[in-house]
């Protein structure tokens, strides 16, 4: 697979520019992961941190699905993915039995769902669902101006992270 970046243009209208961005970001990380082996995508950055790529990409659905299908859409029904109460970073957790194939189609799906749930908003829209620890309501424009931060902070993690797998640097 092959990742292809571009950048929204720079003329666009708010949300194509919204959407743009965070589109840009998603591909940014997947462009992060790409090429590497099972072992490399579950390398901890350094020790004792286990961030790692896949852990990245397995946060990135649960951020995802939060925000996207919680909030926006309030599926209260959809439950975390890979973290749990006993273990709340659960998604950076990884085993020799966890895979960047899992790992890339269940974060694929819940953008997806995100895309899906955000369709049927206006930026000004309020969400139907609540954050579940705040109880906070948002508009889709905070929400995409977080998750492209969101996605902009992880990026410069996967940037070290896949340097220091094998030197490949880039923006």
């Amino acid at each position: 697979m092959t990742i292809e970046r571009s950048e929204p243009a720079n003329t666009a209208d708010e949300r194509t520019m919204l959407e743009g961005w965070l589109e840009y970001h998603r591909q940014t990380l997947a462009w992060k992961c790409e090429g590497l082996t099972d072992a490399q995508l579950r390398t901890a950055a350094v020790e004792p941190s286990s961030l790692s790529l896949m852990g990245l990409v397995r946060h990135m659905a649960e951020v995802e699905r939060g925000w996207f299908r919680v909030v926006v859409g309030a599926e209260e029904e959809a439950g975390p993915i890979y973290y749990t109460d006993e273990d709340p970073d659960g998604e950076f957790h990884l085993t020799e039995a966890d895979t960047w194939a899992e790992a890339y189609a269940t974060w694929q799906a819940q953008i997806e769902a995100a895309r899906r749930h955000a369709a049927g908003f206006g930026l000004d829209d309020i969400t139907k669902g609540r954050h579940p620890r705040s109880g906070e309501q948002f508009n889709l424009r905070w929400i995409y101006t977080h998750m492209i931060e969101e996605y902009a902070r992880h990026n410069g993690h996967a940037d070290l992270i896949r340097e220091r797998i094998d030197g490949a640097t880039g923006d």
